[in-house]
């Protein structure tokens, strides 16, 4: 997507050359770390088994590395001053005060461990957001090469990618994702990829071949969740930029005549693939959600454990997945939590719409918008996740450049005057 990044200058290290807007390459190899991170480590079963533990130090080797790369591009710790990041810091508080308690375990202060160097790395990367799209493409990169790696596991073994204890639904078959995530990545890529096209930072033809592959893959993981807040966070972002911008007004003015005759000529067909086969009374409880939910909010707790939480851990209650991201935060981090992770959404919402319209604005609304949604059906608001990676992205974003630093100017020779001149 869009322009490559520049070669290395002479005498610099290529991963340390500057690329555009002078962020160094290796910026991006850091973001693709924190992103390999969060892929976690259960999901579906692969063609070649992989242990849990192998996958386990895949992923928090990743982290590491991405830290420590972190910390040799920024040596001196500069850092930008950031509302999300001081909240998100803020949240280790809760999540520690809970999860040192003796009868926890050791599991949830690795998970606390965790969160602490993926916000440490979010700030040694702040010293580069400078309201540029230059993270965007990061981003887009590295969640469509995961797409890459779920259409080769497609590919090679259809029947293990698309398994009937899913229902038929597209997994990952090389790596473990399940359909939620492939659905999220594919989501989040072609709302980027949609809106770099409106704002002519990248051509059609580039935008095709990430946009269409996602899209297919996105219909083949029914994935009910992605694929509303993909529409709605599209609408949100668009919208923001018809005031300014012609090809955004054409776009949404197609979109709706689209998506009007579809839902006239398709009904039926759009209606069975959002049921998936269920049943009225199954989607009404949201796949057996809501009894999980019921049984979480209904458990008896202390005073102490409703208010900082029971400590960070695998987002499950009686071996149950929770499936909402407010739930999961008030039963690992409390209430404390539930407020700080409110306040992030508050604020850099808020900070999105007093900005004035633009491509970094909308990208960012979209993305805000993206989590918000599927904070409803998924967890990952109150750990370290792609969702709050997609945050992070939506922060650098919004950051106001810093202003051009003046131009040198040079002092003009004063002309030596003779002293009988002078006279």
């Amino acid at each position: 997507m869009g322009g490559e990044l520049t070669s290395g200058a002479a005498g610099v290290p290529p991963a340390a050359a500057p690329g555009p807007g002078g962020t160094p390459k290796a910026v991006g190899i850091v973001w693709a770390l924190l992103g390999l991170n969060t892929l976690g480590s259960a999901g579906a079963k692969t063609v070649v088994p992989l242990p849990r533990s192998l996958i386990q130090m895949a992923t928090m080797g990743a982290l590491v590395a991405a830290f420590a790369l972190a910390l040799a591009l920024n040596p001196r710790l500069r850092i930008r001053a950031s509302a999300f990041l001081f909240l998100l810091t803020l949240l280790l508080v809760p999540s520690v005060i809970a999860s040192v308690q003796p009868d926890v375990g050791f599991g949830a202060l690795f998970r606390c461990t965790r969160l602490a160097v993926f916000v440490g790395t979010l700030w040694l990367l702040s010293h580069w957001w400078d309201g540029g799209l230059t993270f965007v493409r990061y981003h887009i990169r590295m969640y469509f090469a995961v797409l890459v790696l779920v259409a080769a596991g497609l590919a090679v073994a259809p029947g293990t990618a698309m398994p009937e204890y899913y229902g038929g639904r597209l997994v990952g078959a090389l790596w473990p994702l399940t359909p939620p995530q492939i659905g999220q990545y594919a989501a989040i890529v072609i709302g980027l990829a949609v809106l770099l096209v409106l704002g002519r930072r990248t051509t059609a033809g580039s935008a095709a071949v990430v946009v269409v592959p996602s899209l297919v893959l996105l219909a083949m993981t029914h994935t009910r969740t992605a694929t509303l807040g993909l529409l709605i966070g599209l609408v949100l972002a668009i919208g923001s930029l018809v005031l300014t911008s012609a090809a955004a007004r054409r776009f949404f003015a197609w979109a709706v005549l689209c998506a009007t005759v579809a839902a006239v000529a398709f009904s039926s067909a759009l209606r069975a693939w959002f049921l998936r086969g269920q049943s009225q009374e199954n989607f009404a409880n949201l796949t057996g959600r809501a009894k999980v939910w019921d049984a979480l909010l209904a458990e008896p707790r202390s005073t102490g454990e409703k208010v900082f939480g029971t400590g960070l851990g695998d987002k499950s209650f009686d071996g149950l997945p929770i499936d909402n991201s407010w739930l999961a935060v008030y039963d690992e981090q409390g209430l404390i939590g539930v407020v700080v992770v409110a306040a992030l959404l508050v604020v850099i919402g808020g900070v999105a719409l007093l900005r004035p319209p633009s491509l970094p604005r909308a990208c960012a609304i979209f993305l805000i918008s993206y989590c918000a949604i599927s904070s409803y059906t998924e967890v990952g608001l109150g750990d370290a996740s792609a969702y709050l990676l997609h945050l992070a992205l939506a922060a650098s974003l919004l950051v106001a450049p810093a202003p051009p630093a003046p131009l040198p100017v040079a002092e003009i020779p004063r002309r030596r005057i003779p002293r009988w001149a002078r006279r």
